[in-house]
């Protein structure tokens, strides 16, 4: 593989023209870039990125850590992070922690020993259960920037970026009442997780803030069998008019469960659920769906790290980006 030194040897120039030649200096003239990138490029040179990173002290790469690869809404935040971070000429490595405190804290330490210059990640359900963070901290005193999506541990000094969780569902159970809806049921399997308790709090504040109707929340744990339990509820509990579910699948299934008894979807029973347009594509009738805007969270994250990254050294002031969500309607909602 030719190196910057054959290079120069064979240009008869010095090796610091034709670094330069190669990143476009200004300092140096057109035709000795020209030269320089006409022969690299005969020679298919290509720079040795561990070289450059151990001189500048930079990767020029980014750890993400998501807890969920099959998690449509995670998948859609990690193509908005890759994407914003290509544009800046940035590459990622993903590490999947699987809910798992000690798989989190393996993935930032494997990560953290010079890999990376920095994380993108969204806090394990068994960190945020036990309220661990300390393995966050040491990253970021260790001097490696961590950034923060939906799920946030609010006790770390970092950048974060987060929906208006507890609004959302407050807004859509407040559409629901609107219909007339009197029977609201909030429907949630991410009992254990922040946003699950933004959630149900927002649905809360709005169904006391009636004087009249009361909370109905069912709790879906990971051992239950969701299409069953949803079943069941629903005979045990009659004329439910309304269902607001705290994600897609809860959702889905809370509406397909409605149409198989016989109930007639919107005129007996309204569904609003977290999902992607895509999910309300699946569904008959279509699923009203709260839109978190994934990529665009992802773009956001991406930048303020880059930001961090760029202006290490400097004191800038944490900072916490709130993504509005969209309510859009479709057929499960009058």
């Amino acid at each position: 593989m030719v190196t910057l030194k054959q290079l120069a040897k064979e240009l008869n120039v010095s090796i610091s023209t034709v670094s330069k030649a190669l990143n476009n200096s200004e300092e140096i003239g057109e035709e000795t870039v020209r030269r320089v990138k006409e022969l690299a490029n005969l020679y298919n040179y290509r720079p040795n990125k561990v070289a450059l990173s151990l001189k500048n002290n930079k990767t020029k790469t980014i750890g993400v850590i998501i807890p969920n690869i099959l998690n449509r809404f995670l998948a859609k935040v990690l193509f908005g992070i890759e994407r914003e971070a290509s544009k800046h000429g940035y590459n990622i490595i993903t590490c999947i922690s699987n809910e798992s405190l000690a798989k989190e804290k393996e993935s930032l330490q494997f990560l953290a020993n010079g890999s990376v210059d920095g994380f993108i990640l969204s806090v394990s359900q068994e960190s945020q259960m036990n309220n661990e963070v300390e393995h966050f901290k040491n990253t970021i005193k260790q001097g490696l920037p961590i950034v923060m999506f939906d799920r946030v541990a609010h006790d770390v000094m970092c950048d974060k970026v987060i929906v208006d969780d507890f609004d959302a569902t407050y807004n859509a159970t407040k559409s629901l009442i609107a219909e007339g809806r009197n029977k609201i049921v909030f429907i949630s399997n991410i009992n254990d997780i922040s946003v699950g308790k933004l959630r149900e709090r927002g649905y809360n504040k709005a169904i006391l803030e009636t004087g009249v109707l009361e909370p109905l929340v069912l709790k879906i744990k990971k051992k239950d069998e969701t299409a069953k339990k949803i079943k069941s509820f629903y005979k045990k509990n009659k004329n439910i008019e309304g269902v607001i579910a705290a994600e897609s699948s809860s959702g889905i299934i809370a509406l397909n469960t409605a149409v198989n008894l016989g109930l007639k979807v919107p005129k007996d029973i309204s569904v609003i659920a977290f999902a992607s347009k895509s999910d309300s594509n699946h569904t008959i009738p279509r699923l009203t769906t709260i839109r978190q805007h994934a990529k665009v969270i992802g773009a956001q994250a991406a930048e303020l790290l880059i930001n961090r990254m760029q202006n290490k050294g400097l004191e800038v002031d944490v900072k916490t980006k709130i993504i509005k969500t969209s309510l859009i309607k479709n057929s499960s909602t009058l």
